[in-house]
């Protein structure tokens, strides 16, 4: 019997997904959060993890963004060959429309985070539009869809390589990890694709984080065969490394690891690993022609009682008006934060033009002497917001600027998430600067420390130009000093000998 799926069920089910996906986690992830919290020694992962679960309760009532980077659309579509869908455009159309309709929701409007073209403009498209659709036939008169949004941070972890046949895959993870950096957000999942060619690979490793975390009921049960006795493997492997929350050294780096698998040529093992971040997000519903899918929300319940406060008594509090670079030179690596005052933001975008402007002696049109940059794209407000969701982006992009902004501009001191590498820590020893590290995954409860935003420089750039926030209590921890001591690598190194499971090196950190 030939079911007809109409064009405006299609559109408006994934428009409605992609709000759903926006604001709320999924149980399975809340739920294993939740145990890797109780279980966590390292304080600095247990704070960051806490900032997590604070946030995501904070989305689900207020719907929302989880994080200010709301992702690149995946829609993966199982169609079934008694299917007729009743389109006025293409398929791929159809899921861009509704893609368009769900960012441009004017009750919650996400990020437009999608360029037009890879190379050389690079222009926003301003609808986060269009989607990565992947179809699939199969038999049966009902379309499967799922619909995920995969952010920058994490997608750009990802890893492939061609494998000799006799290769470890253990040893590879394990290799390939560490050099992953902390940009990903964990703790999250791990996506890993065996088999086929180079492109199935990539597309398994990717449909496997949409699954349900299960490792702790698998923990429980045991390994019924071999992929499950490679999960645990790698699970508790990854773990030992000592990584932790945020790369900060803890426990849990991650909270799952999934496998698919696929036959392929006798020469060949390729493998894919693509990371799940803390803002995990993807939905599942089956359009059976009967009208626009049905999402169900989860219960408050299914989260902890975890309500995260600024500790006033731990953490130093700095005036951002007031800041001077001895004030900077004092500060200890891993120590505390809460920031109140004036502060500069700038992502990709903004430092390319302003290394283009001073090139040719240009002005630049907001004076850095003695500021600090927070490196953001926030979310457009919505109603008495005056901004929406502002979480940090990954710092190691702005690393080859670093230099040029400590240099040339007066800056003395940055904010973003995860690491630096080793260009940005040596300008930042050498300058007596310092690097704070907000908590990637905690965009909501981060943007409550807003108080006022505006736009100072490069308003063309849309979410990428600097703005002036205007901030109180905002919390930081100092991940590289003026001496140029990272807690990116102390810390993991510091918890790994206290797992003490296995002998890895963390240099790669």
């Amino acid at each position: 019997m030939t079911t007809i799926i109409k064009e405006e069920d299609l559109i408006q089910s994934i428009a409605d997904a992609i709000q759903f996906i926006s604001f709320y986690h999924p149980a399975d992830y809340i739920q294993h959060l939740a145990r890797a919290y109780e279980r966590e020694e390292s304080p600095a992962a247990k704070d960051a993890i806490a900032q997590i679960l604070t946030n995501s309760r904070m989305c689900a009532e207020g719907h929302r963004p989880i994080c200010q980077d709301t992702g690149i659309v995946n829609v993966f579509l199982k169609v079934g060959m008694d299917v007729k869908f009743d389109l006025k455009q293409t398929l791929q159309e159809a899921c861009d429309e509704g893609v368009r309709r769900g960012y441009m929701d004017p009750d919650n409007k996400l990020r437009a985070s999608v360029l037009a073209d890879p190379i050389f403009e690079r222009k926003n498209t301003k609808d986060n539009t269009p989607c990565i659709l992947h179809v699939e036939l199969v038999p049966g008169n009902k379309v499967d869809v799922q619909v995920a949004a995969k952010g920058g941070g994490s997608e750009n972890k990802t890893k492939f390589a061609m494998l000799n046949p006799s290769d470890s895959i253990v040893d590879w993870v394990l290799k390939t990890v560490p050099q992953m950096g902390a940009g990903w957000c964990p703790p999250g999942m791990l996506g890993i694709g065996v088999g086929g060619t180079a492109e199935k690979a990539m597309l398994m490793a990717k449909q496997s984080l949409m699954e349900d975390i299960d490792m702790y009921e698998l923990l429980a049960r045991g390994p019924q065969n071999k992929l499950e006795e490679l999960r645990i493997e790698l699970y508790e492997k990854v773990n030992a490394l000592g990584i932790g929350a945020q790369g900060l050294g803890g426990l849990t780096t991650v909270l799952d690891v999934k496998i698919n698998t696929y036959p392929t040529h006798a020469a060949s093992k390729p493998i894919a690993m693509i990371p799940n971040c803390a803002a995990t997000r993807h939905a599942h519903f089956v359009l059976d022609g009967s009208g626009v899918a049905v999402l169900t929300p989860p219960s408050l319940s299914d989260w902890p009682e975890v309500h995260w406060a600024p500790d006033y008594n731990k953490s130093k509090q700095v005036n951002l008006d007031t800041l001077t670079k001895e004030e900077v030179a004092s500060w200890k690596p891993g120590q505390t934060l809460l920031l109140s005052g004036k502060m500069l933001t700038g992502r990709d975008a903004a430092h390319k033009r302003i290394q283009d402007m001073l090139a040719k002696g240009e002005p630049l049109p907001v004076d850095f002497t003695n500021r600090v940059i927070y490196y953001v794209g926030p979310v457009d407000p919505v109603r008495d917001e005056v901004v929406g969701p502002a979480g940090p982006t990954t710092a190691t992009r702005m690393d080859k600027f670093t230099d040029m902004m400590l240099e040339k501009t007066g800056l003395i001191s940055m904010i973003g998430k995860a690491e630096r590498g080793p260009v940005a820590i040596e300008s930042i020893r050498r300058h007596k600067s310092a690097y704070l590290m907000a908590v990637g995954g905690s965009a909501y409860l981060v943007s409550k420390a807003i108080r006022g935003a505006k736009v100072v420089g490069f308003e063309d750039l849309g979410m990428e130009a600097i703005y002036e926030f205007d901030v109180k209590d905002m919390p930081v921890t100092v991940a590289v000093d003026s001496e140029g001591t990272s807690v990116h690598k102390t810390g993991p190194r510091e918890w790994q000998s206290k797992i003490g499971k296995i002998p890895v090196a963390v240099e790669e950190l």
